[in-house]
């Protein structure tokens, strides 16, 4: 009885010594970038958005937070589905900051975006917003 109790607290520590432990900073972002792809294939805009800033500047304003939310709403309202493959994902810390670099392959078209399939490359910035990293800048650019 007294080993049962004494594996039950030294598993118990062990599991709040783990919940205590923070992955790297380079791997919660490549983690967002993942659960973003996952949203986005799901057309979840919430989850699509979730990584990003509430001041998020997509490719040099031509797209912010709501109106990357406002497109995947729209998409799944009309029934579409776009397939997201993701290349390695890069990621460089710049001081306080870190820069994520991939590919993404976009593996179908829709009504909303009929030329979107194909291969980008993404620069994205990211930030400490309190305990979580936040996208607040992304380029991407067609490469084929």
């Amino acid at each position: 009885m007294k080993k049962r109790i004494g594996f039950w607290m030294l598993a118990g520590l062990l599991a709040v010594l783990a919940a205590c432990h923070r992955a790297p900073d380079e791997a919660r972002v490549r983690d967002a970038i993942a659960s973003a792809r996952q949203a986005a294939e799901q057309a979840d805009a919430g989850g699509v958005v979730e990584p990003l800033s509430e001041d998020f500047d997509g490719n040099a304003g031509s797209l912010g937070r709501k109106d990357i939310a406002n497109l995947v709403r729209l998409a799944h309202l009309r029934g579409e589905r776009i397939g997201v493959t993701l290349g390695p994902i890069s990621v460089e810390r710049r001081g306080e900051r870190l820069l994520a670099d991939f590919t993404v392959t976009l593996t179908q078209g829709s009504r909303l975006w009929p030329d979107a399939a194909g291969v980008y490359q993404v620069e994205s910035a990211w930030r400490r917003e309190g305990s979580e990293w936040r996208c607040y800048s992304a380029t991407w650019k067609r490469q084929l």
